[in-house]
């Protein structure tokens, strides 16, 4: 009785702790963290100042904003570009002239230039500091970088883009020769013009003397002039004047300030500086559109290519003499 008493009481405790268990199941809540939306605006104001990499940008079709400006910047809802190298840094405290106003609906940017008119980019952001700006109706693209004003390098911009710094003034006029150096033909050459290439060159002296008016000033002799970078450094160039003549000059060139230039005659071992007068502000306004019509940058090898091709007339006419 005592054995069947106890298997008899075993049995009821099983029977009691099986039927007492319940399976119980906690479920967590699953909370959703949404990733913040960056939005076009953001991106664009990320960087003070983009720089427009001309050497970048592709198509066939100008847009005339971006193919005259060094730098642009969108400033809660206005563009802002700097047009000119001379002042570049300091216009505008640095973010230049203002041009137009902008929108942006997703990653479309509609700009509203207020001479050029109306573009509308799809934004394509290539890296940290890159964008894509890309006009869909003619396929024209550009590649602009992000800067900080504080860490931006004005200074190299002015050398990368030399040829138009030396085109923002109509005319260079001889400050200093130093008493350094072998007496030369070049010391009675007061004045400089370079323009853009055209027909006989790009580049005009003058030895009419100092203080001559600009709209008076007998231009001697013309030519090509050429600008080429010094192997390891940034901040030098090399500038040749190509006289239209079985003769040139070359000289070490250096940007001294926004209006100052000196060169370096490495034959004769002269060092001469140069003030720009007449300086040429590329404005927005209409009533100077004629006047002061800004230029559009072209990329290093179609400068080239245009130099190239006033040198191969030059010689061509020289053979013919």
């Amino acid at each position: 009785m005592k054995t069947i008493k106890l298997l008899s009481a075993f049995a009821l405790v099983a029977t009691l702790c099986t039927s007492c268990y319940t399976e119980v199941i906690i479920e967590e809540d699953i909370v959703v963290v949404d990733a913040p939306v960056i939005t076009l605006n953001d991106v664009l104001n990320d960087y003070e100042i983009w720089y427009v990499d001309i050497n970048r940008s592709s198509g066939n079709t100008v847009i005339p904003f971006l193919k005259k400006a060094f730098t642009i910047s969108f400033r809660n809802g206005n563009i802002f570009a700097n047009n000119n190298l001379s002042g570049i840094g300091n216009n505008g405290g640095g973010f230049g002239i203002d041009v137009g106003y902008y929108d942006t609906i997703n990653f479309e940017l509609d700009a509203f230039h207020d001479l050029d008119g109306s573009y509308s980019f799809d934004v394509r952001q290539l890296s940290v500091n890159e964008i894509e700006l890309y006009h869909p109706n003619t396929g024209a693209s550009y590649i602009l970088e992000g800067y900080q004003r504080s860490t931006f390098d004005y200074d190299l911009v002015f050398y990368e883009n030399i040829h138009y710094f030396l085109q923002e003034f109509e005319a260079w006029e001889k400050t200093y020769t130093s008493d350094e150096g072998t007496i030369n033909p070049f010391d009675n050459e007061n004045f400089l013009q370079f323009l853009p290439a055209g027909q006989s060159g790009n580049f005009r002296s003058s030895e009419d003397v100092n203080g001559t008016a600009i709209d008076t000033i007998f231009w001697d002799y013309d030519g090509i002039y050429d600008v080429d970078d010094v192997p390891g450094n940034l901040y030098q160039k090399t500038l040749t004047l190509d006289y239209n003549f079985p003769d040139n000059e070359f000289f070490e060139l250096i940007v001294i300030d926004d209006e100052t230039i000196e060169l370096f005659q490495i034959s004769t071992g002269t060092t001469y500086e140069f003030k720009g007068r007449g300086y040429i502000e590329y404005k927005i306004s209409r009533e100077n559109k004629d006047k002061n019509a800004p230029k559009y940058r072209k990329k290093t090898e179609d400068i080239k290519k245009d130099i190239q091709a006033l040198k191969t007339k030059k010689l061509q006419k020289l053979t013919a003499l």
